[in-house]
């Protein structure tokens, strides 16, 4: 049943999309009997019912607080005279899902609307953070379009060792590398993995958690300073009750995010995405809730984005600081502040006025601190992500420059090619493998359908006798994801993957490649005829996903440069 009456006005609150028993009365009766039951009052069932999407869970631990946050919420919205309602959705826990969260985002982006949609609600508030559960709410959200506003989960505070600052899990990928290359013994190993994750929250560098943060709050959807306040601070709770009073009005207003989720706003994000040296995921997810909100967003724009977009943000793994110095330094609000010549200022926000009029009241950022650098002395001239083309991704890919190696951004090498996952964890350190610093390390099978679910592992590992001669970077290509935590050489998200027929599948052992940073390129360097040869010989991979939602997903998921959503989740344009 819609939400439509036959009168064509849409009930509010309790008597929305009312359970179809065949007797719309009788649905409003016994939905109130349960609610009496419940202890609530027919002036409570009077107010805006605001749901809080929770997705607090034991297996997620960047999202342990929650519960406090979503209490702050409830203040806010009772503040704001709004009944509010907390439900559960999936939470997808980064390091705990198997083989990889990225498989499950558009469930949880489904579950997010479906419950946004098949609940009385008026609007929402999404409480999230985690890597994939930000897009994935910000989809649900796009395609339900009912009032929605983001609250965060906010970055961890940093660790200490050995007089170092920690950042998870830059340091994480730092330490273990040195420990296989016997660099790091396993007492001092075991004494790290206590101090990388020292408060609840996500990631405290510039990774995929406060990339998605940062690119929620460029596009209107959150409150100005919620991307980068830490999670234990009392200043979260503060925006978090906030953000409850502020979604009754916007119910009010009728503010939905088709309202928020335009074209402009989308540019902005794309912005702050390269001002911020942000994650490669960015690049994924970033079309898929275009797709769902109707707006084309395509890897081009990201191109001219990055060519015109300067470098400004000083954080790791591209710069030198953390989520919690950003905050002090103005938060996104004050990197907004600085891009303000390069941003539609006619985007609204979730405030109900423009980015332009909410920028007015944020001061530039403080000439005390380097964490954000001016428009005209950047860190970079462009921006920190570079999108590629040529004959190894005639569809794109992309490649995080801001934290690769200088000198391996022109690059030409043999290949060292791994077939796919089992193979790259069989062979890496074998003594015998024929891998030099010269060598291209590639690997195959490991895209969306390849995965399936194109897991994180791009930023494949550097083979031990390597590591043990001093390497620490190496041109590596896939068309596989990584963290936005890590850094390198590493080119990701090569389209056509291999597992559907794309000239990765084609590249074997020795084969010359081509990396252009600056051009833009990456090139194969195999005579057509012999490509020829190779793609008549080649076969798709067996699949043994023969039901459940994995089958529905490599049947149905797109390729990187559109998102990797479902390809019937997509809005018409």
């Amino acid at each position: 049943m819609s939400d439509a009456t036959a009168g064509g006005e849409t009930p509010r609150g309790i008597g929305r999309g009312l359970t179809d028993y065949g007797d719309p009365a009788f649905s409003l009766f016994i939905r109130g009997a349960y609610a009496r039951g419940a202890g609530l009052t027919r002036e409570d069932l009077a107010r805006p019912i605001i749901g809080i999407a929770q997705t607090w869970s034991e297996f997620n631990p960047c999202h342990r607080h929650l519960r406090e946050v979503a209490e702050a919420v409830k203040r806010g919205v009772l503040q704001a005279g709004g009944l509010p309602l907390e439900f559960p959705t999936i939470s997808l826990g980064e390091i705990y899902l198997s083989p990889t969260s990225m498989l499950f985002r558009n469930l949880m982006a489904m579950d997010t609307e479906e419950m946004i949609l098949g609940q009385p609600m008026d609007g929402v508030v999404l409480l999230g953070g985690c890597d994939k559960t930000l897009p994935a709410q910000l989809m649900g959200a796009a395609s339900a379009d009912r009032p929605a506003i983001v609250v965060t989960a906010g970055p961890m505070l940093t660790g200490r060792f050995e007089g170092t600052r920690l950042g998870a899990c830059t340091d994480c990928r730092r330490v273990w590398s040195e420990h296989r290359a016997g660099a790091l013994d396993a007492a001092r190993l075991e004494a790290v993995q206590g101090e990388l994750f020292p408060s609840t929250g996500t990631c405290m560098v510039m990774g995929t958690a406060s990339t998605m943060a940062a690119i929620a709050e460029a596009l209107g959807m959150t409150l100005p300073g919620m991307a980068a306040v830490p999670a234990p601070l009392a200043g979260r709770l503060r925006l978090a009750e906030a953000a409850g009073r502020r979604i009754v009005e916007m119910v009010q207003d009728d503010l939905r995010p088709s309202k928020i989720l335009t074209r402009a706003a989308f540019e902005n994000a794309v912005r702050v995405l390269m001002a911020v040296g942000g994650s490669t995921n960015a690049v994924v997810h970033l079309p898929a809730i275009a797709g769902r909100a109707g707006v084309a967003l395509d890897l081009d724009d990201f191109n001219r984005a990055a060519r015109t977009t300067p470098l400004v943000a000083n954080l790791r793994p591209s710069g030198a600081y953390h989520m919690e110095d950003l905050a002090e330094a103005g938060g996104i609000p004050a990197v907004l502040r600085v891009l303000r010549p390069l941003l539609r200022l006619e985007a609204l926000t979730v405030l109900g006025r423009t980015l332009g009029a909410t920028l007015e009241l944020v001061p530039e950022p403080g000439s005390w601190q380097d964490v954000i650098a001016p428009l005209d002395r950047p860190l970079r001239p462009e921006g920190g992500l570079a999108i590629l083309r040529g004959s190894l991704a005639p569809d794109g890919a992309v490649l995080k420059v801001s934290a690769a190696a200088p000198a391996l951004l022109q690059h030409r090498g043999p290949a060292c090619v791994f077939r796919n996952l089992a193979d790259l964890q069989v062979r890496v350190d074998d003594p015998a493998l024929p891998v030099t610093p010269d060598s291209v390390l590639v690997l195959q099978n490991a895209g969306p359908v390849g995965g399936p679910g194109m897991p994180e592992a791009g930023s494949l590992p550097i083979p031990r006798k390597l590591l043990a001669a001093g390497v620490r970077d190496m041109v590596r290509i896939s068309d596989a994801r990584m963290s936005g935590t890590a850094g390198g050489t590493v080119v990701l998200h090569v389209a056509p993957e291999a597992a559907v027929g794309g000239p990765l599948a084609l590249v074997q052992d020795g084969d010359e490649i081509v990396l252009d940073a600056g051009a833009r390129r990456l090139d194969l360097l195999v005579p057509e005829a012999e490509l020829a040869r190779r793609r008549a010989a080649w076969r798709r991979p067996a699949r043994s996903l023969a039901r459940g939602y994995r089958r529905l997903y490599v049947d149905h998921v797109l390729q990187a440069p559109q998102g990797c959503d479902f390809d019937f989740l997509c809005a018409p344009r």
